[in-house]
């Protein structure tokens, strides 16, 4: 099954798009299942709603990095509460940006490791935001693991090596976007080809991001398709099996979300 593991519907409803026309353009083609990720605890009813209203749409809970100043978390606990929502079903986005800033580097930092640890408790898979801080979050994650184990992905990823590396050996998933696509991307494409396939997602990041035949368009969940297929031209195997692998990578991890009937 084709799935989107990172996507924004909250926000592309905000922009004035018709959802119910979004989640029927991504099942025309072909996406199964799609998680839309929370940036702002504020905001998480609103995000829990719009998975509420589909059957294959899921919602995670969590404080983008760049909210770390005004909502990052200290502690585990209201990110606990919240994922008791049988359509939560992962903890994120968090992590690190040091590209931008927008937010102390001390409390993106506090703020991730309170997501850690809830994601530790709920095992529930952390979806992590790495961007400008490989060496960073590679030390949070390795230090973190070190207290007892935690399943989670980086998602959107852009890094070098190390970080997919690292990743991989403490259990994560890496997730590609659209930006594999892009006529740039030669490093991120040498990655990608490495990357165990067991390890592997794809995602859309919309409304961001749009894979080419899309850029300068507004990303949407339908996308994917395109993402999936460059991944698979990348690694020299058919589309159908990147298909297969990705998704059945997905259902290991998001295991609270129901998987389609047989």
């Amino acid at each position: 099954m084709l799935v989107d593991s990172h996507c924004h519907l909250d926000y592309l409803e905000r922009e004035g798009l018709d959802l119910d026309e979004v989640v029927g353009r991504a099942r025309r083609a072909g996406v199964g299942r799609m998680v839309t990720i929370c940036t702002k605890l504020s905001e998480a009813a609103r995000v829990i709603a719009i998975a509420e209203r589909y059957p294959d749409v899921y919602a995670t809970v969590g404080v983008h990095p760049h909210e770390a100043d005004t909502e990052g978390q200290e502690g585990p606990d209201r990110l606990i509460a919240l994922a008791a929502h049988p359509k939560v079903v992962g903890v994120g986005e968090t992590g690190l940006d040091f590209y931008y800033d927008n937010s102390d580097r001390g409390a993106q930092a506090r703020s991730f490791r309170a997501h850690v640890a809830a994601a530790r408790e709920l095992g529930l898979p952390l979806v992590v935001h790495a961007r400008d801080a490989d060496d960073e979050t590679m030390a949070i994650l390795k230090d973190e693991a070190g207290k007892g184990a935690f399943p989670g992905l980086i998602h959107c990823f852009t890094a070098g090596p190390e970080l997919a590396r690292v990743a991989c050996e403490i259990g994560f998933y890496v997730s590609i976007a659209g930006i594999v696509t892009f006529k740039t991307a030669d490093a991120l494409r040498a990655v990608v080809a490495d990357i165990p396939l067991d390890r592997l997602l794809v995602e859309t990041d919309s409304p961001f991001l749009a894979p080419v035949p899309h850029r300068g368009r507004k990303n949407e969940p339908a996308y994917v398709v395109h993402t999936a297929a460059r991944v698979a031209e990348v690694r020299g195997m058919p589309t159908e099996e990147l298909v297969d692998a990705t998704g059945a990578n997905f259902f290991r991890l998001f295991g609270k979300v129901e998987r389609p009937a047989a």
